[in-house]
């Protein structure tokens, strides 16, 4: 294997890590449908460690717009319940002693513009991250250039694909996005 397709296929890796990391991280942007992975970054207070809370419970979908947490040590309910009162989802756990629900509420119009921007912001990131990926891999065809590892053909080329591979990995995060978009502004009746 070259050491033009060796970058190629690891700057191809690292957008792809950059792209799952963006996909996470918007499983956690409520969308008006109850979803249990709308709560798994929160974090519970668990005899003094965070604790992830998927790591303290089941969580299940009963209705659309419900969720039910179970969690395995009752003792740990009420500190499950702070926990997603004080996250940002705005979600208020109703607690009876052994099970938790949380009855997902419609969004207003102005929280999802809110969270519209919120996955904005999230995608801007993104793609910032794939142009640093590509910065730094330029950096390095140029590198082996100027070291004479590579003509200055074979650098162009690379140069082209890498341009390339960038773009099918910024198209791809546009796509992410407006999926999201689509399903926050998506009003379930």
């Amino acid at each position: 294997m070259s050491i033009e397709t060796e970058t190629l296929n690891s700057t191809k890796n690292e957008m792809e890590k950059a792209i799952s990391f963006y996909e996470i991280e918007l499983t956690s942007i409520r969308t008006g449908r109850a979803d249990p992975t709308l709560l798994q970054n929160i974090k519970v207070d668990y005899y003094g460690t965070l604790t992830p809370l998927n790591q303290l419970c089941t969580i299940s979908t009963p209705e659309p717009m419900s969720l039910l947490i179970q969690p395995w040590d009752k003792q740990s309910i009420k500190e499950i319940e702070r926990a997603i009162q004080s996250s940002d989802l705005g979600l208020s756990p109703n607690n009876d002693g052994s099970i938790i629900r949380i009855n997902i509420p419609p969004l207003s119009t102005e929280r999802r513009e809110s969270l519209v921007k919120m996955v904005n912001k999230k995608a801007e990131d993104t793609n910032v991250t794939i142009r640093n990926i590509r910065k730094n891999y330029l950096n390095k065809l140029r590198d082996l250039e100027k070291n004479k590892e590579l003509s200055q053909d074979e650098s162009k080329t690379a140069q082209s694909n890498l341009q390339d591979i960038t773009n099918s990995f910024t198209d791809v995060a546009q796509n992410i996005t407006q999926t999201k978009i689509g399903e926050i502004m998506e009003i379930n009746k």
